[in-house]
């Protein structure tokens, strides 16, 4: 059958991924089709519903700073908003929201229904249509062709999808949807190397039956930070927000989940893939954690107006009469009703050195992969991919260079590095610790760093631009203030000596006390009702004052990091040419040949980071090019 309909974009799958990239194509004017299996799983929450985490949340702010819609979307499903490792420093802190898992799904839809060129179609993906290794289009179960100049693959967990309970296994994206079979055969024919994955979700209870009084209870920040920057007005209060709540395990459970072992798809062989190192299933934990006599585990609600809780840290795919077992063995579960079993997903992925910075593969020309189909996991390394993605899609349609973000730059370009350049064989999982510039890409300055890219690029709109600017103004002006403004003893010791650090002997510039550990600008203001006047008559904005005293706090650290970067620079911008022939480099070890010609890095400091790839290959390949 035969569909005249030619799109510019064609984004197939709509999870986080998906919905991220058929937004940003759209949005920079790319007549775009979002096609899906089921039009009611828009950016459904299949595993915990929830938004954010350690390093997650940097990765979510990112995409409202550069225009995506994960952030707004979050901030407005939210149900319980936390700021995690606030004890430590402003580079660790991580924004993580407990999401309303239905209305988070209706809400971005409804932000994806609002852009005029993007259009819907509920259909399976089954073939790619492709000439000369150049995409054309796509093929559905029906017959139906699609055809564009650029398609972006968002496939999740779908791709020949396999959901094991126990001994029982059978087909399956997720828990009540089918996979998707034909688009891995038909990469695999186009020459693309393929490997399996593997995840898990525990299981769903109600909560009407769990004993809350046998449980440590969770709240909410009283001052919470929302995602997106755009969000105006202050956050609910703690006491208006859905409490979590914390329970353990015990020898107990663990022994009654030893029962079932014998019968796990994990122990038994039938699981072959490689599963999260980071997140694994409750049979794994105690497997591997013998010593330990019991593990954390968190109960989160699905919802406003829902019982269905998520029992974060019990992923599971033992038999379903083990888990329920285990489960009534838990204090607080004693009389627990299960309303769905955990289970173990396999599906396929395409390791990621088969795609260049863009995202876009190198095998076929305006061919995209974004989110699990490159090996990694959670909604937040999905949705970011999909971002960058889209917006490559709609570039390459337009002739435009590609959209690329540093390593220095954001957590997104280090997840994308990371992938291309270091591979992974298990689910990757973002981390603060993966960024070497980490002090740089905090989430409070998301804004700072990409926001007038996204608006160069077309993405981020002329309120959100001219917002920034605004901000910007006021934290150069505060911080000019910050270093000329004289205090005095008299004003700043009794709050010195409350605090516990030396007084004043003489007056000095403002800075100078901030930059003191034990003291904070608000505590100043408070000491000197001029300081606090002033400070007043620039900005009335928390966020603002915050970005200053981190920015004075921690300024030799960041002067340092930006050195850093400058020097790294140098060696990132020298290109090497796409058809360079590695096997004629005779200097170059082995590994380190066939580690670049398989990766094929399009500069001198995408090589220097490929595993395997010695500083001796690098010395090689600068004297080569520069001869």
């Amino acid at each position: 059958m035969y569909n005249k309909e030619t799109y510019d974009v064609i984004v197939v799958g709509a999870g986080h991924a998906g919905s991220e990239a058929a937004g940003a194509a759209a949005r920079l004017g790319a007549k775009t089709l979002l096609i899906t299996m089921n039009l009611e799983a828009i950016a459904k929450m299949s595993c915990n519903p929830a938004m954010g985490g350690v390093a997650k949340g940097q990765l979510v702010r990112e995409i409202d700073a550069l225009g995506g819609l994960s952030g707004i979307v979050s901030d407005e499903s939210s149900v319980q908003f936390r700021m995690l490792n606030r004890s430590k420093g402003p580079a660790m802190w991580s924004p993580r929201c407990q999401s309303d898992r239905m209305l988070y799904a209706q809400k971005m839809r409804e932000k994806l229904e609002s852009i005029p060129l993007l259009t819907f179609r509920q259909d399976n993906v089954v073939d790619l249509i492709t000439e000369d290794f150049e995409v054309k289009g796509i093929v559905t179960q029906t017959g139906q062709k699609f055809f564009a100049k650029s398609v972006v693959l968002t496939s999740g967990t779908f791709l020949n999808g396999l959901i094991h309970i126990g001994e029982s296994n059978y087909g399956g994206g997720r828990s009540g949807e089918r996979a998707s079979v034909g688009i891995s055969a038909a990469l695999e024919n186009l020459g693309f190397e393929i490997g399996r994955l593997k995840t898990g979700t525990p299981p769903r209870v109600d909560g009407r039956s769990v004993d809350y009084s046998k449980l440590e209870i969770q709240y909410g920040d009283d001052d919470a930070s929302p995602f997106s920057f755009m969000t105006e007005g202050e956050l609910p209060k703690a006491k208006d927000q859905l409490t979590c709540w914390i329970g353990y395990t015990n020898e107990q459970v663990h022994d009654v989940l030893r029962t079932g072992f014998d019968r796990s798809p994990m122990f038994n062989g039938r699981i072959k893939s490689i599963g999260p190192r980071y997140c694994p299933s409750i049979e794994d934990k105690i497997n591997r954690f013998a010593d330990k006599d019991r593990h954390q585990l968190f109960l989160e609600p699905e919802g406003w107006n829902t019982y269905e809780m998520y029992l974060n840290g019990f992923s599971t795919s033992l038999p379903e009469e083990t888990q329920i077992e285990a489960l009534r063995t838990i204090p607080g579960f004693e009389n627990v009703v299960m309303i769905r079993p955990g289970y173990a997903i396999e599906y396929d992925y395409f390791p990621p050195h088969q795609v260049k910075r863009s995202l876009e593969t190198k095998n076929v020309e305006g061919l995209f992969f974004a989110g699990q189909i490159n090996g990694t996991t959670g909604y937040e390394e999905a949705a970011c991919q999909g971002l960058m993605a889209g917006i490559n899609a709609a570039l390459k349609v337009q002739n435009k260079d590609p959209f690329v973000l540093k390593r220095s730059e954001a957590y997104i370009g280090v997840l994308i590095d990371d992938l291309i350049n270091k591979g992974t064989e298990e689910p990757y999982r973002m981390f603060t610790s993966r960024a070497e510039h980490r002090i740089l890409l905090r989430q409070d300055n998301a804004d700072l760093r990409l926001t007038e890219l996204g608006y160069k690029i077309g993405l981020a709109t002329k309120e959100r631009y001219e917002q920034y600017l605004q901000k910007k103004e006021e934290i150069d002006r505060l911080h000019t203030l910050v270093s000329k403004y004289t205090v005095r003893p008299e004003q700043m010791d009794p709050m010195l000596k409350k605090l516990g650090t030396s007084k004043l002997t003489q007056p000095v510039k403002a800075h100078t006390v901030l930059m003191r550990p034990e003291v904070n600008l608000q505590e100043m203001l408070l000491a000197d009702d001029i300081f606090k006047s002033k400070v007043e008559a620039i900005t009335s904005k928390k966020y603002v004052v915050e970005q200053v005293e981190i920015q004075v706090k921690y300024s030799g650290y960041i002067q340092k990091e930006y050195e850093m970067v400058d020097e790294l620079s140098k060696k990132e911008n020298s290109p090497i040419p796409e058809k360079i022939d590695y096997a004629k480099l005779k200097s170059l070890s082995t590994e380190g040949m066939v580690k670049l010609s398989k990766i094929r890095p399009e500069t001198i400091g995408q090589a220097s980071r490929i595993s395997g790839v010695s500083a001796s290959d690098v010395a090689v390949l600068m004297v080569y090019l520069k001869n």
